[in-house]
């Protein structure tokens, strides 16, 4: 973890959503440095690639063209490179089983994307700032979906 900022990704293929995650970012007074990529396909190449410089928070959109979230999260899952990467599902669907399988699968938390700006810098600012180890020690069903 890099002492100035807090590095976090977000893949998302909604080009509107990764320009006011971003913009969300800018407006806060947290310091961090935001990557966004726009498929899954994406950001698996840049994992895995040798230079990527892995974030602290992922935020992953279920539902993405070539590779889905869910895709992605086993794939990161499975790897003991990627397991100190908290991963946050992001997404418009708030279905039990979506909720359900990306919380078996590994992610750490779930987030229904926020109708407007002002929730989605709350929503954002709560992500980055939780104490993640504390956070995932007491992991259950009941705090793995944040709910504004």
């Amino acid at each position: 973890m890099n002492d100035n900022y807090i590095n976090v990704v977000l893949a998302d293929d909604d080009e509107d959503d990764r320009l006011f995650f971003t913009e969300a970012f800018e407006e806060l007074k947290i310091n961090t440095r935001v990557s966004t990529f726009n498929d899954g396909v994406f950001l698996m190449d840049y994992f895995n690639s040798k230079d990527a410089i892995l974030p602290e928070v992922l935020f992953l959109d279920l539902n993405m063209p070539r590779k889905s979230g869910l895709d992605c999260l086993k794939e990161l899952r499975a790897n003991q490179k990627f397991k100190d990467i908290a991963i946050a599902i992001y997404s418009t669907s708030s279905s039990e089983e979506d909720v359900e399988n990306t919380f078996v699968l590994g992610a750490n938390i779930y987030i229904k994307k926020p109708s407007d700006f002002k929730s989605l810098k709350k929503v954002l600012s709560d992500v980055v700032t939780l104490n993640w180890q504390y956070h995932t020690n007491g992991l259950n069903k009941d705090n793995f979906l944040l709910r504004l």
